[in-house]
């Protein structure tokens, strides 16, 4: 994706970190010949020392078909995002919007149904640490858990990770009264104040 200089976020551990937060992400590649899109969650993992993600689309989406012959994929993972009026600014512009993005390119193969279940085991586990009464998939019934034979779980090695971090940057004489203004609307614009204040 472009990204401006001042935008770019080279932090790999920043990123990873947000990659883990941020993990309902959108999956992207060619199907039947035109760009296809499937929103799922996207988990960060490690295997033989590279980082992967780790995933899983219904066997009724037609987007796994293209996987063997064109394993290149774009996983998008959005972050917070706000609307920023250049009425905040001192010297006349034009408003903007102020957002984290982070693109992750790789190398999609489909997994065997052991490899898939150890990744519905972590997948489960980490989301229901949240929940009053956490559920277990090996507490499941077999007729349940048989609606894993409707999925394709896959992985994918990431060969590129690209971020974007548009937080003002270069609007540094303008970033106290843009915090301030951002902190008067939205959950989203409150979130983006909180990065542009970690930001130096």
């Amino acid at each position: 994706m472009y990204i401006p200089p001042a935008y770019q976020n080279k932090n790999i551990e920043e990123v990873k970190d947000f990659i883990a937060k941020n993990s309902f992400g959108i999956l992207v590649n060619q199907t039947n010949g035109k760009p296809w899109a499937t929103h799922i969650p996207l988990e960060l993992a490690s295997k033989d020392g590279k980082d992967i993600l780790v995933g899983h689309i219904a066997k009724a989406n037609p987007q796994w078909h293209n996987f063997k012959e064109t394993p290149e994929v774009l996983c998008i993972f959005n972050g917070p995002h706000g609307y920023i009026s250049s009425s905040w600014y001192k010297d006349e512009e034009v408003p903007t919007w102020n957002y984290i993005a982070v693109h992750v390119y790789g190398k999609v193969s489909i997994v065997n149904n052991d490899v898939a279940m150890e990744g519905l085991h972590t997948l489960v586990n980490k989301y229901e640490k949240a929940s009053e009464c956490p559920i277990h998939l090996d507490n499941l019934s077999k007729g349940t858990l048989a609606q894993v034979n409707g999925i394709v779980a896959f992985e994918i090695e990431i060969t590129d990770i690209q971020a974007t971090y548009k937080l003002s940057q270069t609007r540094q004489e303008d970033k106290p009264k843009i915090i301030e203004e951002l902190e008067k609307r939205d959950a989203g614009s409150k979130k983006i104040a909180k990065q542009m204040k970690k930001q130096k």
